[in-house]
């Protein structure tokens, strides 16, 4: 099994929706973008939130064991992967690749 790379790509936030139909918010998403994550396949990396994990981890796992060529093809890398997390007020863009390096 391979570590996967998680890399913050973008981070959007709809103030318009937020303003309309969001419960005001303590802590809202704190991701930046350029932020890194190593995930081993299975567990969740520490500080990414669970969200956006239970989006990505199929696509993580099935990466760190060599899945690759995700729809069809659509990425340049197929080793890797864009994907958003599920939040309609503030989507975080990730790109998760698969590494050389084992996981632990």
């Amino acid at each position: 099994m391979k570590k996967c790379r998680i890399t913050v790509m973008r981070v959007a936030e709809y103030r318009d929706l937020m303003a309309r139909y969001e419960n005001p918010m303590e802590h809202p998403c704190g991701l930046r973008e350029g932020q890194v994550f190593l995930a081993n396949g299975w567990k969740k990396p520490e500080g990414l939130c669970q969200s956006a994990w239970d989006t990505m981890s199929p696509f993580v796992l099935a990466l760190s064991h060599g899945g690759q060529g995700f729809y069809g093809g659509w990425m340049k890398d197929p080793r890797s992967v864009m994907l958003s997390c599920n939040d309609g007020f503030r989507p975080v863009s990730f790109l998760v690749e698969a590494l050389e390096e084992d996981a632990d």
